[in-house]
């Protein structure tokens, strides 16, 4: 496949899958004739799990690990456990703090009259 055709099955835009090769994330299997890159079926799975995990919020560093672990067949899954562990962390850590950024604006909005008069709660908070 070229990377236009792997891009495409991937669901990813073709210059996410030339940076992905240019970092090693993925490689192509070979060059055309031609020097194009192209890709094989199993570069596409990796594309489609990269796309799949950094929805999840995962850097390219916690990919780059994934995969290791992915293609190793002697893993511990314990490995595996761990990283995701800590993205959930991280996830739920800015929940809280979305929720508390969520109430205070909820608050201010809600003490503030939205009417005529020039004094507002928000923009007094904000300054």
């Amino acid at each position: 496949m070229n990377i236009g055709d792997v891009a495409k099955r991937a669901d990813l835009p073709t210059k996410t899958v030339r940076y992905y090769a240019d970092i090693g994330l993925v490689e192509p299997a070979a060059r055309a004739d031609s020097g194009y890159r192209r890709y094989d079926e199993a570069a596409l799975a990796k594309l489609i799990f990269i796309r799949r995990a950094r929805a999840f919020g995962f850097s390219v560093p916690d990919c780059r690990e994934l995969l290791s672990l992915y293609e190793d067949r002697h893993r511990s899954s314990a490995d595996v456990k761990d990283i995701a562990t800590r993205k959930l962390r991280e996830i739920e850590a800015k929940q809280r703090e979305l929720q508390t950024l969520h109430d205070e604006l909820a608050h201010l909005v809600h003490c503030c009259r939205g009417d005529d008069r020039p004094d507002c709660p928000i923009l007094d908070y904000l300054s």
